[in-house]
């Protein structure tokens, strides 16, 4: 196939690109360099695919462009089989304090791709929503029935982007999947999240630091079981039209999070505590029972296993990682 991966440099997008090279599909990366964190891990990325597609018969293309151009987004697509679109503008306390700027790339330059999909008549776009839309939880584990209140600029966002898509797939025809994801982790992750700085933190002897009371929980998801699940929906038509989560079906508190860092790196250290931060969800976990039932999707490792595994990625990358991690 011939995919187009949007955000293709960062992390999630990375992993997806570089998954499907290594299966021996042919793929195009848009990338703006948006400089929410730093382009050093988008540039290691980008040679990951490299190095992949010249190790096997795939051809690479990386091009250096916004999804809010139009004419950029319809050249790309023209021969496009699926889109898998994972651009975005991150970051919840980023959109409170920049709502301007997610909304028109989140909203405006899905847009732009629904309609150049449509007018190419691509087989299926595969879109990144968040657990942002859930909002506060009125039960849990989140199903994908439960009511949608985001209580963030980028939690509206993300769910508006479900219901353009919904509109286009019932309007026009075109299949969409819309992919609920629970704070992704994994190797080459965003330096400013809570893991990768718990991990930075405790290999040079300094406290991990907690904003709130660390009661907070979440469903912590592994990059590879998105990347599995993008992967089955490139020949799968059992989710079009709909959305579906895709976490852990686990989760854990902050406190607990922090403490399993430290006590596997630095288990002297004591943990510090800082105010909390403006619109960050309390709570977070996932029903994975539609996604079991429509794509056959079951996550492959419980929290603990997966942030061994990437404390383990983390020491054996750490002198081109951890600058980034440290200055982010």
């Amino acid at each position: 196939m011939q995919i187009l991966v949007t955000g293709g440099a960062g992390f999630i997008g990375g992993h997806l690109a570089e998954s499907f090279l290594a299966d021996g599909h042919d793929v195009t990366v848009l990338d703006n360099f948006e400089p929410f964190y730093a382009e050093g891990i988008k540039r290691h990325t980008l040679d990951v695919h490299r190095e992949v597609a010249d190790e096997g018969d795939s051809e690479y293309r990386f091009v250096e462009g916004d999804v809010r151009d139009p004419e950029t987004v319809h050249k790309i697509v023209d021969d496009t089989d699926i889109v898998v679109h994972q651009a975005a503008q991150a970051g919840v306390r980023e959109s409170v304090d920049n709502p301007r700027t997610v909304t028109d790339i989140n909203v405006d330059g899905t847009v732009n791709l629904l309609e150049a999909s449509k007018e190419a008549d691509v087989k299926r776009v595969i879109l990144a929503s968040s657990s942002s839309v859930y909002g506060k939880p009125h039960s849990l584990p989140y199903e994908e029935d439960h009511p949608t209140e985001p209580v963030s600029p980028y939690g509206v966002t993300k769910l508006t982007q479900e219901h353009m898509a919904r509109v286009y797939t019932e309007l026009h025809g075109l299949p969409t999947v819309c992919l609920r994801y629970f704070t992704v982790y994994g190797p080459r992750m965003r330096p400013n999240m809570a893991i990768s700085n718990f991990v930075s933190r405790c290999l040079n002897g300094e406290p991990p630091v907690i904003y709130g009371d660390g009661q907070q929980t979440r469903d912590f998801t592994y990059v590879a079981d998105v990347v599995d699940a993008n992967r089955t929906l490139l020949d799968s038509d059992a989710a079009d039209g709909d959305v579906v989560n895709i976490g852990s079906s686990d989760n854990i508190s902050i406190q607990e999070l922090a403490e399993t860092v430290r006590d596997q790196l630095a288990p002297e250290l004591e943990i510090v505590y800082e105010s909390a931060r403006e619109a960050d969800a309390e709570h977070t976990h996932a029903s994975v029972e539609k996604a079991g039932e429509l794509i056959g999707y079951e996550p492959s490792r419980t929290i603990t296993e997966g942030v061994g595994e990437f404390i383990e990625w983390y020491q054996a990358n750490r002198e081109w990682y951890e600058p980034l991690v440290r200055s982010s």
